[in-house]
């Protein structure tokens, strides 16, 4: 097994390597998968099949038994580059040692999955939704190759298509003891004229599966550990120039240059070009494009987040909440002022977060080529893809959707920022400028934080009541903050059996780039909404695991997840002395409770999280290992961003620039152990990728409130705002 990188300087297009491969292309078109099957050593017949049809391979078969997978997903750690494959490899019954993996072509229209809106497709690889929509597309397609096999084998033996099995690569006739290997049967592949569907029969039965379930090596991890993966910071190209950018100190200002003949005469500079909201250098090397940056003198027009400091506008956002004019209902069940009248007591908290960085490892970067006549360009990019798979440069460029070649590569990072496209575009204005030079973008870490697009800041004001038997009746989630569903998103209860809850957005916008960050909204909001019921738990003096078995009664498989989680936690055996443990319960995609157990320096403010525990229910899961190191880096996410990572605004200028003033978690700070439990399961895959990081902040302030009777409303819990808390 290996993965194939996707790009050299010699790479030849897909539809060359169609008319010169060796092998067999199973073929699919944007109407199906697999309507035509073509020899590629019969270039004659694929030139008259590419003339008829708008195809690109899925998959090759050559004629040694070795077998390519076109991977259609943005790997960035995650596991897709693997995943997705695999789910292909189990319905065809291919051998997996000979499956090599490659990038797909960005064409929607044959490799997308289904959008979110009902017939449209979609390659764009975000929350959490990869296995889950591909599943179902990766498995036919797998089982249409399978097929395909068989009944060209049926017809070449003469036998009833019903007596032959596949299994690793052969196809196996038991009545005549006769087998045959994928790569022997490419001589004589023939097409049916229809093809089964394998929407509701024909696929594999679950407990059937030879390698989804099973823990197979990722296929890009030995050229990651090796060096050898290819990331787009990596790309070098011929007579490539580079690009960078002022983009200023605040978001929206406009930038007057003042010495631009300075700038054009310093040594390697080949162009400045003005934007709107930045001037950009193009230069022969990447330090003197850097040197030349440094040396811009700009004049920078007002904006609307001047004035803007972040740490001062919750007092305003307090009174917001407190206004009587409702904002946009979210989600709506029973009625909540009803139940609010009638209770035996309620509960009113604020609970608060501040701005939070994606600070992915990679900075952001892309290569653009233009053609000298402007229509035609190809880019290398690690990108998270969107809604248009060509990035936005067929718009900003003026030509033609097909126009347009992206060589996606393995991206250093997203967690949602490389959903937002950008750079790629800033890249794209560059490289027009510079035709037919290719152009290699870079942003700084700088850049990218003073300029960068935020988790928003907000403020959550929730309202809880409980009748005379202490029964929770209502529940009142007020979410206050710029971003719509960045900041509204994760903060339903659907598996609390809550009689009467609303769910509002009120909005509060200052010109701050905002942008999804991993778990969205569900970090700010599950951590208020699980917070708030162990404030209930203790005042109440319930259990806290105790006080959710109740509320999930009429969701199972929630409520199994708690189960597993505080049987691993030992949750009813007492922590050593010092220590205490918190608990907190998450859906987003899949459904996950987390149980962490912390300690806490009474001196410095410093909280140390020891142990973590997590039960996950995510359906047919097909990488199991995979999904334990997603849940590990959701848990070192989630510490990190909850214990240390903070952006702060003055005047509308972001305070921090680098890792000196962005504080991350560090390796000594992580937990002695993260444990994951995968409970069984036959429905279909959910997304694992943001299921643990939001249960990471309500269950460490739970276990501080176990632990010290002091309550932590506001994130990031500094160690100033730790010890502010425990001499409260």
């Amino acid at each position: 097994m290996k993965t194939t990188p996707s790009y050299s300087v010699k790479n030849v297009s897909r539809r060359q390597f169609l008319k010169s491969s060796s092998g067999v292309a199973l073929l699919i078109g944007a109407s199906g998968l697999l309507p035509h099957l073509i020899s590629c050593k019969d270039s004659k017949k694929v030139r008259e099949q590419l003339k008829k049809h708008e195809l690109t391979a899925w998959v090759q078969i050559t004629e040694d038994g070795q077998i390519t997978i076109y991977n259609p997903a943005a790997e960035m750690g995650q596991g897709s580059m693997t995943a997705l494959p695999l789910v292909f490899a189990e319905e065809m019954d291919a051998d997996w040692s000979k499956v090599n993996v490659e990038f797909s072509p960005q064409e929607s229209d044959i490799y997308g999955s289904e959008g979110w809106v009902p017939g449209s497709k979609l390659m764009f690889t975000v929350g959490s939704r990869t296995t889950k929509s591909y599943y179902p597309v990766m498995r036919k397609a797998g089982a249409q190759a399978r097929y395909v096999l068989l009944l060209s084998v049926a017809n070449q033996w003469k036998v009833p298509i019903g007596e032959l099995t596949t299994m690793d690569s052969y196809v196996i006739h038991e009545n005549s003891d006769r087998k045959i290997s994928y790569g022997d049967v490419v001589p004589y592949l023939t097409m049916p004229g229809t093809l089964p569907d394998f929407n509701a029969t024909g696929l594999k039965n679950p407990k059937d599966f030879r390698l989804i379930g099973s823990n197979i090596p990722r296929t890009e991890i030995p050229e990651k550990v090796n060096g050898s993966a290819q990331f787009a910071i990596d790309i070098r190209l011929p007579d490539m120039v580079y690009g960078v950018l002022e983009r200023g100190e605040l978001n929206g200002a406009k930038p007057s240059l003042k010495n631009e003949a300075e700038i054009l005469g310093m040594d390697g500079v080949l162009k400045v070009v003005p934007f709107n909201y930045a001037i950009g250098i193009i230069a022969i090397t990447l330090e003197g494009a850097l040197n030349a940056k440094k040396s811009l003198k700009i004049d920078w027009s007002d904006a609307q987040a001047k004035g803007f400091n972040s740490q001062e506008i919750y007092p305003t956002y307090i009174k917001i909440a407190s206004d009587n004019k409702k904002g946009e209902t979210v989600n709506e069940i029973g009625n909540v002022d009803r139940a609010m009248k009638t209770a035996a007591k309620t509960y009113e908290v604020d609970f608060k977060n501040d701005y939070v960085y994606h600070a992915q490892m990679e900075p952001l970067n892309a290569v653009m080529q233009v053609a000298e006549d402007l229509k035609s360009a190809e880019i290398w990019v690690g990108s998270q893809q969107g809604p248009d798979t060509k990035l936005g440069i067929p718009d900003l460029l003026g030509i033609p959707h097909e126009a347009v070649k992206v060589h996606l590569q393995y991206l250093g990072g997203g967690f949602g920022r490389r959903s937002m496209n950008d750079f790629v575009l800033e890249c794209g204005t560059l490289a027009r400028e510079m035709a037919p030079l290719p152009v290699k973008l870079v942003w700084t870490r700088e850049d990218d934080v003073t300029y960068g697009a935020f988790r928003p800041l907000s403020l959550q004001r929730l309202k809880a009541c409980i009748d005379a038997e202490g029964k929770l009746t209502g529940f009142n989630h007020c979410v206050v903050g710029d971003g719509g569903n960045l900041v509204a998103s994760g903060a339903r209860n659907d598996h609390y059996n809550i009689p009467n809850q609303l769910v509002e957005w009120r909005e509060a916008s200052h010109g701050i780039r905002l942008k999804h960050w991993r778990s969205v909204g569900h970090g700010p909001n599950k951590f208020a909404i699980e917070s708030m019921l162990d404030e209930i738990a203790y005042d109440q003096n319930i259990d806290p695991v105790e006080l959710r078995k109740t509320l999930m009664a009429k969701s199972p498989r929630a409520l199994a997840t708690l189960e597993k989680a505080a049987e691993m936690a030992e949750w009813k055996v007492p922590s050593p002395e010092g220590r205490a443990k918190g608990v907190a319960f998450v859906e987003h995609g899949s459904l996950g409770t987390g149980i962490c157990e912390i300690s806490v320096d009474h001196n410095t403010g410093n909280i140390k999280v020891h142990r973590f525990w997590i039960a996950l229910d995510a359906g047919v899961v097909v990488q199991p290992d995979n999904v334990r190191a997603q849940m590990e880096g959701g848990v070192i996410m989630g510490i990190s961003s909850v214990l240390k990572e903070q952006i702060t605004l003055v005047d509308g200028k972001v305070q921090q620039s680098n890792y000196h003033d962005y504080n991350l978690l560090r390796i000594q700070e992580v937990p002695d152990s993260v444990e994951t439990t995968i409970i069984p399961s036959a429905e279909h895959p959910e997304g694992v990728g943001e299921t643990a990081t939001p249960m990471v902040a309500s269950a460490i302030a739970n276990a501080f409130l176990k632990l010290t009777g002091k309550r932590l409303r506001h994130l990031p819990f500094s160690r100033e705002r730790v010890l502010e808390a425990l001499n409260s």
